[in-house]
């Protein structure tokens, strides 16, 4: 099992990859200007597709915010400066939940 966030990430979308579903989909980390960073991964094509998923609203202080939410076939994350590593983890934990 891998204990960190952005190697697993880096595991699940080396297991996407098929020769087909990497040129038109992937995964984009950014900067957004509030500000904090964004976190997109195209789940089309992949076994999280039709996978049901609550959006998520925190919104502790200024800095201290996330949204995860899906739409078009896309997971997005956003948050403030300090919480990437939170919305690789809720990604996490909703793509291996067996729900």
């Amino acid at each position: 099992m891998i204990n960190n966030n952005f190697e697993w990430l880096l595991q699940w979308y080396n297991k996407q990859c098929d020769g087909d579903w990497e040129h038109g989909n992937g995964i984009e980390i950014g900067t957004i200007d509030n500000p904090g960073w964004y976190l997109r991964v195209n789940i089309d094509e992949t076994e999280l597709q039709n996978k049901h998923f609550d959006k998520i609203v925190i919104d502790r202080s200024e800095n201290d915010w996330i949204q995860c939410f899906i739409e078009k076939r896309r997971f997005d994350g956003v948050g403030g400066p300090f919480n990437l590593p939170e919305i690789l983890q809720i990604f996490r934990n909703w793509a291996e939940s067996r729900d």
